[in-house]
């Protein structure tokens, strides 16, 4: 599609097909694509990441974020706000890809359940947890089980304790 010819580029069917095959595609068409919500949600499913291409309202759309973060569970960072807030989308997104959590709304990165899923996947993802949890004891062990390297965002009385260090 980046190389089609402006008459091509208009063709709906032809951008349709591009970005069955490529997400990316998303990038390269006109605008009057990127609010295309069939389009897009094909787009999005193939490379969750061409959520950003899409326009505001579809952004915006929990069906099409959805789509897109089961996928690649960072294209949370390209959802409208409000949608960053919806635990049942985040956890979708943190399933999928446990750094997410860095783009889920404050609140949730105070929900123990949330934080302690993401580091069950990926210590490292302690970094993005409220610092309330960052001393709750057990969050911080199973961090640093998955990952030693996430003892650097324990709490200081953690980085302390033998048990959490061993």
């Amino acid at each position: 599609l980046a190389s089609a010819g402006g008459e091509l580029k208009n063709d709906r069917e032809l951008v349709l097909t591009a970005a069955q095959h490529d997400g990316w595609a998303l990038f390269f068409a006109p605008k009057q694509f990127r609010s295309d919500r069939e389009l897009v949600l094909v787009a999005v499913r193939q490379n969750g990441g061409a959520l950003r291409f899409a326009a505001a309202e579809l952004r915006g759309d929990k069906e099409v974020v959805l789509a897109a973060v089961r996928q690649n569970g960072l294209a949370l960072s390209d959802a409208a706000q409000n949608l960053c807030r919806d635990r049942d989308l985040v956890v979708v997104a943190v399933q999928q890809n446990a750094q997410a959590l860095r783009f889920a709304a404050e609140e949730l990165k105070s929900d123990r359940k949330l934080v302690l899923m993401a580091v069950l996947q990926d210590g490292m993802a302690l970094s993005f947890a409220a610092p309330l949890l960052c001393r709750d004891r057990e969050v911080v062990l199973e961090a640093v089980r998955q990952n030693g390297l996430a003892l650097k965002f324990a709490a200081e009385e953690l980085r302390s304790d033998r048990e959490v260090v061993l």
